[in-house]
């Protein structure tokens, strides 16, 4: 994996930059932009992108909660349990049972979708499109920005950091911090992700 770039107190990860993993059933791949934790052990959470070249169903990952957004094509409708969502660029995020693995349908050409992905009995996740000169703040410790387009965010009152197009703006220090973006052509091009790790288990005595 491509070392990521710093600014201040983020670690900027361009999604260009990762080699892409093609799926199994060749309908797709996925640049994996972030994993906790780094490495030796399984993931816990996971924030991914992923091309998507063909209809067919999502994998299956029991245990998992997801949240999943269009980034840029014409769309999809997902085949969820009892229900059919059309998504695109526009639409907000949605979430769901990672078990579920719905049917997955393109509405025109190829999608790029940005996915968070969080083990239930890890955490809690968040993801949702960000808006323009409204401020994100949570009690989240680990804090993301993905944007498909160059835009300014401030944090609290530092320096303002310019990110490029496509870049995973991250922190693993940013709880209650005023995250907040400036320019309006940002949205529907900007979401905020959140991973919230649950507390490890209080040792008994024996």
């Amino acid at each position: 994996m491509t070392p990521p770039d710093h600014l201040g107190g983020l670690v900027l990860i361009a999604a260009d930059r990762i080699a892409p993993q093609r799926w199994r059933n060749g309908g797709g791949a996925t640049r994996e932009l972030w994993v906790w934790p780094s490495e030796g052990q399984a993931w816990q959470c996971r924030i991914s992108v992923a091309d998507i070249d063909a209809d067919g169903p999502f994998s299956s990952f029991p245990g998992i909660e997801r949240w999943f957004a269009v980034v840029e094509g014409d769309g999809v409708v997902l085949a969820l349990p009892g229900e059919r969502r059309l998504l695109d660029p526009s639409s907000g995020p949605i979430r769901f049972d990672g078990a579920d693995a719905p049917g997955c349908s393109l509405q025109g050409g190829p999608t790029r979708d940005l996915n968070l992905m969080v083990r239930r009995d890890a955490g809690h996740g968040g993801l949702e499109q960000a808006l323009e000169a409204t401020e994100w703040i949570t009690a989240a410790p680990v804090r993301a920005l993905f944007t498909t387009v160059a835009l300014t965010l401030q944090i609290d009152d530092a320096d303002a950091a310019r990110l490029p197009p496509w870049t995973l703006a991250l922190s693993t220090h940013a709880a209650h911090q005023r995250w907040r973006i400036t320019e309006p052509q940002a949205s529907p091009g900007a979401w905020w992700l959140s991973f919230q790790p649950r507390p490890p288990a209080a040792a008994i005595d024996g």
